[in-house]
């Protein structure tokens, strides 16, 4: 599984990649604007990611807007429903509204942090990610 993990905080960031790292390929960006890039090399290499762990609050570009960028990326290179990449977006803020937009924008799954390693783990069982 290829994964990349959109995370500014490096104490969440190193967590995440850690337990990540045991299910495949982990890149790393530390803002909304790396991931966009790195998402479309990944697409333009035909080699793109599974599975996306956005966080909400980035600098540069949040998660809310990195989302709609790689949803629209995959709109516009073709990619079927079905092959589009998991998107689990992670925070602190779980006030109604910012589920919803998350939801409405494209995310899969919406994570509350801290991360539960055990509950990640479901999540990824539930998606069919783990083998």
């Amino acid at each position: 599984m290829r994964i990349l993990i959109a995370e500014d905080d490096f104490a969440s960031r190193k967590a995440i990649l850690k337990f990540l790292s045991a299910y495949g390929e982990c890149d790393v960006t530390v803002d909304g604007m790396e991931a966009i890039d790195a998402f479309m090399m990944a697409i333009e290499e035909d080699d793109p990611y599974d599975l996306v762990c956005l966080d909400v609050m980035m600098p540069v570009m949040d998660g809310y807007q990195a989302l709609k960028n790689i949803r629209d990326i995959e709109r516009e290179h073709n990619v079927s429903q079905s092959e589009q990449a998991k998107v689990i977006m992670t925070t602190a803020l779980n006030e109604e509204k910012n589920v919803k937009m998350a939801f409405d924008l494209g995310c899969t799954v919406y994570c509350a942090k801290p991360i539960d390693v055990e509950k990640l783990r479901d999540i990824l069982n539930k998606l069919g990610l783990t083998e």
